[in-house]
């Protein structure tokens, strides 16, 4: 059954559709005002902080996926080097680091220009995209931090793909 038939979206705010949602799924969360939502969403390497808001000035739904990382200073040029060839690969949003408040960060915006609504179902692949780019780069990022490895070579954890199961 379609998330929409659970979810009832006659002109919902977007913000109350995320709300259903995370009931809907069982997360964590907290509406922080009218436009803004909260919520931390199980991952198998972290448990991401999600954040989604919507503007009405510019009609677009944002969303920040974060998690908190503390790199070796050493290491931040090549963190960068790391970040610009990850959002190579993303087709939708990108990934940045936020060194005051040391949170690595996805964010992507859904623009829903003259009067368009989101679905249930767009915005569900909104957070689940985020949570997978997060996870399938998880590695690498540790890698390059933590294991010595160079950028490329970091990116060849998240390029690889696992066949089969072990």
């Amino acid at each position: 059954m379609a998330l929409s038939e659970h979810i009832l979206e006659d002109d919902l705010h977007p913000i109350d559709i995320v709300e259903d949602l995370a009931a809907h799924h069982d997360w964590d969360f907290d509406r922080i005002g009218d436009d803004q939502i909260a919520m931390a969403v199980e991952g198998q390497w972290r448990t991401y902080s999600i954040t989604l808001a919507w503007s009405g000035h510019d009609e677009t739904l944002r969303l920040i996926c974060t998690y908190e990382m503390e790199p070796p200073e050493e290491h931040l040029g090549g963190l960068y080097a790391l970040i610009n060839d990850i959002n190579d690969q993303c087709w939708a949003g990108a990934f940045t680091w936020w060194a005051e408040q040391k949170l690595m960060v996805y964010r992507y915006g859904l623009m829903l220009t003259g009067g368009q609504t989101a679905s249930a179902e767009q915005i569900d692949r909104m957070i689940t995209a985020a949570v997978l780019s997060a996870e399938r780069y998880y590695p690498a990022i540790q890698l390059l931090l933590w294991g010595g490895r160079s950028p490329r070579e970091a990116l060849q954890v998240a390029i690889a793909e696992a066949w089969g199961r072990a």
